[in-house]
């Protein structure tokens, strides 16, 4: 007896359609999985023959053989316990078949109730370009299935549950598709510090056009709040960006039944004892790092220089490309990470290196030494520098509100709409043009042309900065509302390179 049952699988964050394949024949009793299975997907015989029997269903004492097909495609995760069960009750006939443009989802617990599992966003998006109707789940996981907007969502508390339904004894309910509520995010705002008006500026010139960001300050300056307040800058997510992060959440396990769908952008800030595999992603079985957990946030790196320098440079290529590539000898796969990477970082090892108090007593070599952790190539990713002052007593006592997030956020959102005319709807933002745009959007005038040689010549830059400082310059322009680069913009973008980091 032969019975197959569709389901699905999970390769990086892409979806990938699966067949789980039983076949019950005479012989000495045994359960074998087939098909590529990792230790939890092996584990699977005996919890569904456990919730077959705790749920009161006849299981085969028989030779059972379930292959997972495609055999050549690595299978890992629980989410084939309901399948391969399923396939088992439909082979022997405790249970009715189901169409073939049903699949399911789903770990098993030992007294048969349906489990939630890691995943579903991807893969319920995978069963709609499938061509599949009904996609079976687990209760908790509905909500996030029903993002697709495709295959009908059916929520599953327990196998007896799920037996009758496919027996017609009983109607299972389809889920309502999940919409998210009106109520706005809390989020830190930019009213509560106090001066740094031209870190500010910067913050909102790199929010406008998602360019990396370095602040340079002593200790106490306001680096790490300017940075955590920055999200409540940032435009609000469209509908594809929200998908296109939460797919990647949700192969973290990270999405609920309640908040499955992420609708702020990421902030994620590691420890600067974070591992190589934890910032880019890896593993036996490669998971996304934090590099793709902040894909349409920002990923901000509080003290720089403490981070690993092997650590930093392996993010020189995702910052270029968008997107990182992970080989392993079980296969490759490419994830996400279209980020803002913000970093912060004191000017010396004591902190006060240029402090008019004079209080910096480092050497020029231990100042060399502390810098010099940063490559080169990492700073020429960076699209702005900022030096960040000590605060004022004259700030610190002022009554007067600062500017709110919300004023800001309102520029910026303008900045963005003017780039959404420009490249198109596909969320596109000056940070990530390419030569062909370059060429199109950032024509210089003669007199910007000259500022530009000027700054060339003078600064040393490479071809990736001045490539840099163009799209700077046109994030400027567009917050002003212009349709040219003036040579305020390019003076300004400039100046946001101006920063010395090398020797004293």
């Amino acid at each position: 007896m032969i019975c197959s049952v569709q389901t699905l699988g999970i390769t990086g964050i892409q979806g990938k359609a699966v067949t789980a394949e039983c076949y019950i024949s005479n012989g000495l009793p045994g359960f074998d999985i087939v098909g590529l299975p990792d230790a939890a997907v092996k584990e699977a015989r005996e919890r569904v023959r456990a919730a077959a029997k705790s749920s009161g269903l006849a299981f085969p004492v028989s030779r059972i053989t379930v292959n997972l097909a495609p055999a050549n495609l690595k299978k890992a995760g629980t989410h084939y316990d309901l399948p391969i069960l399923i396939s088992i009750l439909c082979a022997c006939g405790s249970v009715r078949r189901p169409k073939n443009t049903t699949a399911f989802l789903g770990e098993v617990g030992l007294d048969g109730s349906v489990r939630p599992v890691s995943g579903v966003l991807p893969m319920a998006l995978a069963a709609k370009n499938e061509g599949i109707q009904c996609l079976m789940v687990p209760a908790e996981n509905a909500p996030e299935a029903t993002l697709a907007r495709g295959p009908k969502v059916i929520p599953v508390h327990t196998v007896q549950e799920l037996a009758a339904g496919l027996n017609g004894e009983t109607v299972l309910p389809e889920a309502p598709v999940w919409e998210p509520s009106p109520e706005a995010a809390q989020m830190l705002d930019f009213k509560d510090v106090l001066g740094q008006e031209n870190v500010k500026r910067a913050l909102e010139v790199a929010a406008a056009g998602s360019h990396n960001v370095l602040l340079i300050g002593p200790p106490g300056s306001g680096k790490s709040m300017l940075s955590k307040r920055l999200p409540s800058i940032l435009p609000d997510m469209t509908w594809e960006e929200s998908l296109e992060v939460s797919q990647i959440y949700s192969v973290m396990g990270l999405l609920t039944s309640k908040k499955p769908l992420v609708m702020t952008r990421p902030f994620r800030s590691p420890h600067h004892t974070v591992s190589n595999a934890g910032l880019a992603g890896g593993g036996s079985n490669p998971r996304p790092g934090e590099i793709s957990m902040a894909h349409k946030g920002v990923l901000f790196l509080d003290e720089l220089p403490e981070f690993k320098k092997d650590t930093l440079d392996i993010m020189r290529q995702p910052l270029e490309d968008g997107k990182v590539t992970i080989s392993r000898v079980s296969g490759t796969v490419t994830y996400p990470a279209e980020c803002m990477l913000v970093c912060a970082m004191n000017p010396c090892k004591c902190g006060w290196y240029g402090d008019p108090s004079g209080r910096c007593r480092c050497s020029d070599s231990a100042v060399d030494s502390y810098r010099s952790r940063i490559s080169g190539p990492m700073l020429d990713r960076i699209d702005i520098v900022v030096e960040v002052p000590a605060v004022h007593f004259e700030d610190l006592r002022s009554r007067a509100e600062a500017e709110p997030s919300a004023a800001v956020k309102k520029r910026v959102n303008s900045a963005r709409d003017l780039q959404n005319k420009r490249f198109g709807s596909g969320g596109m933002c000056n940070a990530r043009m390419g030569p062909d745009e370059m060429r199109r959007y950032c024509e210089l005038s003669g007199e910007c042309a000259e500022l530009m040689k000027n700054a060339f010549e003078t600064m040393g830059l490479t071809a990736r900065s001045y490539d840099r400082i163009l799209k700077v310059a046109r994030t400027v322009a567009d917050l002003e509302g212009s349709e040219t680069i003036e040579p305020q913009h390019i003076a300004e973008a400039i100046q946001y390179r101006a920063v010395n980091l090398g020797n004293r």
